[in-house]
């Protein structure tokens, strides 16, 4: 089970720690539980929300959001951050986009985007608690962690060290798809009907996002795989409450 404890101490901000630093190959076989870590997060947010029933629907739907950004960390918020900035200040141009990702202070595009998804994210979840969709909590947080696989499965990764290269060289693929095909299976047999619309839009933003990356970058970074987990989230939760 290392390979789901590496998985979710690198997701999630729960106080989990490894007695050293993991081997490469673990790093890769880590990449097969995000689903896994994705259903955890959605079991918990399920849980909150059932907690908050009752409560005026503005203040559960920010304690849900502030749990569900507390349990990553911001992590992807960071990494979506990251791309919005380097997208723009690019200029189209591949090296100054992967040098401006690296940069760790933020500018104007990076706070208008961050606010923008937060606030998209907040009023889908006020629309889907309103309607008692709590199904979505579960199914979106896992639909987002398993595009990060995806990503890793069909995506080179352009940066040549680190703790991203060792997860795309490590990862077995031919496992890697069968958990992402279970994992698409997986939300269809919990959400049904809204389950089978999530994976539809959640393919169709992946397709996109991946095709934006590969154009400007030859590829993926650990930053915009964040920042695609971010906005396929905030898609399929805004699809998920206009449907």
């Amino acid at each position: 089970m290392l390979p789901f404890w590496i998985a979710l101490q690198f997701l999630s901000s729960l106080p989990i720690r490894l007695p050293g630093m993991p081997q490469p190959r673990e790093l890769g076989r880590s990449l097969l539980f995000y689903p896994l870590v994705g259903l955890l997060f959605g079991a918990i947010l399920w849980v909150v929300n059932w907690l908050l029933l009752g409560i005026p629907t503005l203040l559960h739907g920010a304690l849900l959001l502030s749990v569900w950004v507390l349990l990553s960390g911001g992590l992807h918020l960071d990494g979506l951050a990251d791309s919005a900035d380097a997208w723009l200040g690019g200029f189209g141009d591949r090296e100054r986009t992967l040098t401006i990702m690296k940069d760790p202070r933020s500018g104007p595009i990076a706070v208008v985007t961050l606010v923008l998804v937060l606030l998209l994210k907040f009023a889908a979840l006020l629309a889907l608690i309103e309607q008692q969709q709590a199904v979505a909590l579960i199914i979106v947080p896992l639909i987002g962690r398993s595009a990060m696989l995806g990503l890793f499965l069909s995506t080179p990764y352009v940066r040549a060290a680190g703790l991203g290269q060792a997860l795309a060289d490590h990862l077995p693929r031919a496992a890697g798809w069968r958990v992402l095909a279970a994992s698409g299976l997986a939300c269809v047999l919990i959400g049904g009907l809204s389950g089978v619309v999530a994976v539809v839009l959640a393919a169709i933003g992946f397709v996109w996002l991946r095709q934006v990356m590969v154009r400007r970058l030859g590829g993926t970074t650990g930053d915009t795989a964040g920042a695609l987990l971010e906005l396929l989230e905030v898609g399929v939760l805004v699809g998920l409450a206009l449907t």
